[in-house]
């Protein structure tokens, strides 16, 4: 071994169409159960649990415990980066005049990218705030500036408590979609909780669909401007 990471191995691990299938189901940030990952995949419990333990066992998912219940969520917000990344990448086999992303309209207006807002609204949020200097894009690194920290910190985001973290605070997400970055990191993931607390959005609890509220939709398209 000459100590460069194994990349086949995770690749094996995202190859069968079963565990693919219960890695995108997390992609909406909530934890589930074996049964619940099982009927989604459309297997047994059996074969959904030998698939768990070695997605687990992978490092691309974690298991957490409350009293007699187990839930699985993905093991980090690189995993749904990665995830994200190779939905939009699986379709570059098409012709660049087919749709790409969901066929789902609403799914491509707004979605949940493991916590954090995605689709067209994503998009837009994104690149305001790169229009308006609240962030800056240097050598793939994205980083909030200094009338960026006033503005969130205006709009209600705690930023000590996630510059406290350990999470990556401004991360570009590759949209499934649109092919065009949106806002990762902790600081995506806590303006989408911002958006529900002032009911802008609420998530569809059936699905990775987000839907502003006419309230929110203006708010938000006036908050969030960017170029024409």
């Amino acid at each position: 071994m000459d100590g460069t990471p194994n990349i086949a191995r995770i690749g094996t691990l995202l190859g069968d169409n079963t565990r693919a299938r219960m890695l995108t189901t997390l992609m909406h940030g909530k934890a589930l159960t074996a049964s619940e990952l099982a009927r989604e995949a459309g297997v047994t419990a059996q074969t959904a649990t030998s698939h768990l333990a070695k997605l687990q066992s992978g490092g691309l998912l974690t298991l957490r415990k409350q009293g007699r219940h187990k839930y699985f969520a993905l093991a980090n917000e690189e995993v749904a980066t990665l995830l994200e990344t190779l939905m939009g990448l699986s379709n570059d086999d098409r012709s660049l005049e087919t749709l790409t992303g969901p066929r789902d309209a609403a799914m491509r207006h707004a979605r949940v990218c493991y916590n954090h807002l995605a689709g067209n609204k994503g998009i837009q949020l994104h690149d305001s705030l790169l229009a308006s200097k609240a962030l800056v894009l240097s050598n793939g690194n994205l980083t909030l500036t200094d009338s960026g920290q006033s503005f969130m910190q205006e709009f209600g985001i705690d930023l000590q408590a996630l510059k406290a973290s350990r999470s990556p605070l401004c991360r570009e997400c590759l949209d499934w979609s649109e092919r065009r970055s949106h806002l990762a990191g902790s600081l995506g993931r806590a303006l989408l909780a911002q958006f529900e607390r002032l009911k802008w959005v609420k998530r569809d609890p059936g699905s990775r669909v987000i839907t502003f509220s006419t309230k929110g939709e203006r708010a938000f398209n006036q908050t969030f401007v960017t170029a024409e």
